[in-house]
């Protein structure tokens, strides 16, 4: 790929995530009175709802420490995520170590869910601020809280997920998955000491990824073989897709290059089997069989998908060279720019119906906010700044 080409993309990348989205959120979402962020934001920026959901308020918190320290280390960055973070550690975590999935503006809490996900982000955030404030007790913080998790991780019932005596034995993708992604954010490159953790994350994933089939199970049984049911065939390209990704920074950490080779592969079968070839787009989800997936939204175009595929396919093409991992880059970055993308309002919309048509018109909800738009551009950004000077 010529360097001009590299040099408009990573130009392009720049202008959408510098001046376009992350200028909405500086803009809209800061809660001056009570700290934190609003994250329920209509498409002009307007607070529709103000309680406060703690997977946004910790994927906020580390995104803008993250900007802070490896972008600039701009005060009014680091002043908004410091916000975050006092928030949370003030109002979003218990005695024991639980956090809650949802408060009012100005923290009471309102909802707990029953699994560790809360937890995750708000270690990720933590971990993140603690380099960009130079303050070693946050990542103390991180660290603690993340032993806990990982007890957790291994029986839900800790958190009160309740278990059920017909209930079949499952592995679910989601939980070895964003916890190896964790470990990354947390021990950066000393991460010496998480090596045992790291090789059971990866051998969990691994248990999803059936290579006679070239396909990766959302949920497969504790020994990683096939369930023959609606949760057992349901596949979830976006997240297989953030899965190969995720295994792939962990796999040139590791110079382990039959781990690379797998990770490049599960992008692209996930992305071959999700692309719509009829109106293009990410599906949502699909059933392996080819069955009607149950959920009534599979056709659905999300945006976070598209966030993931596009690093993953540069991240891919930056590694193997292929022209084909660079056509598919293209053609998902295309996708995305001209259909979430809101060139009017600034940052992007979050849900399309299987036309490409925009079905919601707010910019953050309950599950979307400043995360995967902007993770997706800088991680992009950065990477095509590589490349380019690569030549």
């Amino acid at each position: 790929m010529n360097k001009e080409k590299i040099t408009s993309l990573k130009n392009q990348f720049a202008e959408e995530l510098f001046n376009r989205v992350i200028p909405f959120w500086e803009k809209y979402s800061p809660d001056p009175e009570n700290g934190g962020y609003f994250n329920c934001l209509d498409i002009d920026g307007n607070v529709y709802d103000n309680r406060k959901n703690i997977w946004l308020q910790g994927r906020q918190a580390w995104m803008f420490s993250k900007l802070y320290n490896e972008v600039e280390q701009k005060q009014e960055w680091l002043n908004l995520a410091r916000s975050g973070i006092e928030f949370l550690r003030e109002h979003a975590i218990r005695e024991d170590g639980r956090v809650y999935f949802a408060l009012t503006k100005d923290g009471k809490p309102l909802w707990m869910q029953r699994k560790i996900f809360s937890e995750c982000f708000y270690i990720m955030a933590l971990a993140e601020f603690s380099r960009a404030s130079g303050k070693t007790k946050y990542m103390q913080e991180a660290k603690e809280e993340f032993e806990l998790v990982w007890d957790w991780s291994f029986d839900l019932s800790k958190v009160g997920q309740p278990v059920y005596e017909g209930a079949p034995a499952m592995s679910s993708l989601a939980i070895p998955m964003i916890l190896l992604n964790l470990i990354e954010e947390v021990a950066g490159e000393q991460w010496a000491d998480f090596s045992e953790q790291v090789e059971d994350c990866i051998k969990r994933m691994l248990l999803h990824v059936h290579e006679d089939r070239e396909i990766v199970f959302e949920s497969v049984a504790k020994d990683g073989s096939f369930l023959n049911t609606i949760d057992g065939r349901l596949l979830n390209p976006g997240h297989a897709i953030e899965a190969g990704w995720f295994l792939q920074h962990w796999a040139r950490r590791l110079g382990d290059q039959k781990l690379s080779e797998t990770a490049i592969e599960m992008v692209r079968w996930s992305f071959k089997k999700g692309w719509d070839t009829e109106y293009r787009g990410i599906f949502y989800f699909l059933d392996s069989e080819g069955f009607s997936p149950t959920q009534l939204e599979w056709d659905m175009k999300l945006w976070w998908p598209h966030n993931e595929a596009m690093y993953a396919h540069l991240l891919n093409y930056s590694i193997t060279g292929n022209e084909q991992d660079w056509q598919d880059f293209e053609m998902v970055t295309d996708y995305s720019f001209n259909h979430f993308s809101d060139p009017e309002h600034g940052e992007w919309f979050g849900y399309l119906n299987r036309r490409g048509e925009v079905t919601h018109r707010f910019k953050g909800g309950p599950y979307k906010g400043c995360f995967h738009v902007p993770r997706s551009l800088f991680l992009c950004w950065k990477l095509l700044c590589e490349l380019e000077k690569r030549g």
